[in-house]
């Protein structure tokens, strides 16, 4: 049996989505990967993480998801599931790594 695990980086309406799955491929549908066999942790009545939960909720009862390839940001294979969770565009709670660079002023018309 296969063990890899995924962690798959896209965005999703305005937002950026980490999912851990078990497997990714090129659909066959053109531009779009396959995610199939998304994993969530496991429930603890002690600690419940409400992004997790919103995603759990938004996935329940799909077998297969396809993400166009357009907003997929990587792929790593990594060892261990880590938590599914959404983020800002920019990053974590806003404050990205990544800023864009300054663009000049337009010039100004002399009226």
């Amino acid at each position: 049996m296969d063990k890899r695990i995924y962690r798959i980086v896209f965005h999703n309406q305005g937002s950026v989505y980490e999912l851990y799955a078990r497997k990714v491929a090129q659909s066959g549908m053109y531009a779009f990967l396959e995610v199939e066999d998304i994993i969530f942790g496991e429930r603890s009545a002690v600690l419940v993480d409400p992004t997790e939960e919103r995603l759990k909720a938004e996935f329940a009862g799909v077998k297969r998801t396809y993400v166009p390839l357009q907003s997929v940001v990587r792929i790593d294979e990594v060892e261990k599931v880590g938590t599914n969770r959404i983020l800002a565009e920019g990053g974590s709670s806003g404050g990205g790594k990544v800023t864009a660079f300054p663009m000049p002023a337009p010039p100004r018309s002399s009226d």
